[in-house]
């Protein structure tokens, strides 16, 4: 297929690890990406461009890890500033509408009759219930939008671009509804399944006897190990979904098909980054929040031995614990959604040739030429799924 942005009788960039081929002595043509023209083999080799956050050639995994760290830093207003005030909303939102409920609802229960008591305790723990709906809601709504902004970020970084947070955000509130109702669909999944596993294991304990309570416990080991096997593979085929409804601007079920297709091939690889770096991103949680909540005990301990400010002292080590909590929680959401972009521009490359038309792109743009966005994929007449 000819290349729109290259001239007829230009040398075609050489893919990453390729030698490009020699220019004879009368040409005045340099090489593409600065290669030595009438050499030999060896000295014709041409390292993959880096216009920004990553090479344009398919990613190792040093690199990917490398990569979704360097988001916070290289565009930390927009990156860190995003996840900060995402998990701000999220959990001050939390804290206030679950305390001020629970609050309620446990004043209710002991002023309430003695006769009333069972009344009230079940219609208080309804009201705690339907709370939780709200941070949930919110929740949901808020975790889609930064990682659509971390998914813009990370492709418009990998050009060498760099956007404000404001310009960001716009744009990915573009794209906030597929994503929300995406991530609300694998919530209600996720929810089907746990309960249907409860629900067995509950009926089965119910009937009685040593084994019904056998039988119960055996399913819950074995539906909870399956539940977890069944996760970890949808986990996996569908990881891309999020970077294919915001860059591709694809509707859910053609972002799943399409991811379901990019991951082909490629399944291990995609589950073993994704858990890989979810177990690094939970340890370095771990060391930073295990000793503060220690050294906060000990403080409160030291400071009021006798329990005299039992509530006072509460609330001052929840404040503290927000605190710490709320800028891990948003370095460990802008590291989580960078490697799922990172991993939807490596499939991309390795499939499609992605890295060539990324390098065209920044060629093009630099020249000042109006260049077509090189994430979106044709999409066939009528179907809103990508051509074949």
């Amino acid at each position: 297929m000819t290349d729109p942005w290259q001239a007829p009788d230009a040398p075609i960039p050489p893919r990453y690890g390729q030698f490009a081929p020699p220019v004879s002595p009368d040409q005045s043509a340099p090489h593409p990406y600065g290669s030595s023209p009438g050499g030999t083999p060896g000295q014709g080799w041409a390292p993959p461009p880096k216009p920004g956050l990553i090479p344009l050639r398919p990613i190792g995994f040093g690199t990917l890890l490398g990569a979704s760290f360097q988001v916070l830093r290289r565009n930390p207003k927009a990156t860190f500033g995003s996840g900060l005030i995402v998990q701000t909303v999220i959990m001050l939102v939390t804290v206030v509408v679950v305390g001020l409920v629970t609050f309620w609802a446990i004043d209710r229960i002991d002023s309430a009759p003695l006769d009333q008591k069972d009344a009230v305790t079940a219609g208080s723990l309804l009201a705690g219930a339907l709370s939780a709906i709200i941070p949930i809601a919110l929740s949901l709504i808020a975790s889609a939008l930064l990682q659509a902004v971390i998914v813009l970020e990370v492709a418009r970084a990998t050009l060498g671009e760099k956007l404000r947070l404001g310009a960001l955000w716009r744009t990915a509130a573009t794209r906030l509804w597929p994503l929300a109702l995406w991530t609300l669909l694998l919530t209600a999944a996720l929810f089907i399944g746990v309960a249907v596993i409860a629900g067995i294991v509950v009926l089965l304990i119910s009937v009685g006897g040593t084994a019904g309570f056998v039988a119960g416990v055996l399913v819950g080991i074995f539906g909870g190990l399956l539940l977890a096997a069944v996760s970890a593979f949808l986990y996996a085929k569908t990881s891309v979904v999020p970077s294919l409804i915001v860059l591709e601007k694809l509707g859910v079920r053609a972002s799943v098909v399409r991811s379901w297709s990019l991951t082909r091939g490629y399944f291990w690889r995609t589950l073993g980054i994704l858990l890989l770096i979810g177990l690094i991103v939970q340890v370095i949680t771990q060391i930073i929040t295990t000793p503060v909540s220690l050294l906060m005990g000990i403080g409160a301990a030291l400071v009021d031995p006798n329990g005299a400010f039992t509530d006072e002292t509460t609330y001052i080590i929840t404040a503290l614990s927000l605190i710490i909590a709320i800028p891990v929680a948003a370095v460990a959401a802008v590291v989580q959604s960078a490697a799922i972009a990172l991993i939807y521009l490596d499939l991309r490359m390795r499939k499609e040739g992605l890295d060539l038309e990324l390098a065209r792109y920044v060629e093009s743009a630099a020249q000042g030429g109006d260049v077509p966005d090189p994430y979106l994929v044709p999409t066939a007449p009528g179907t809103g799924y990508p051509a074949a």
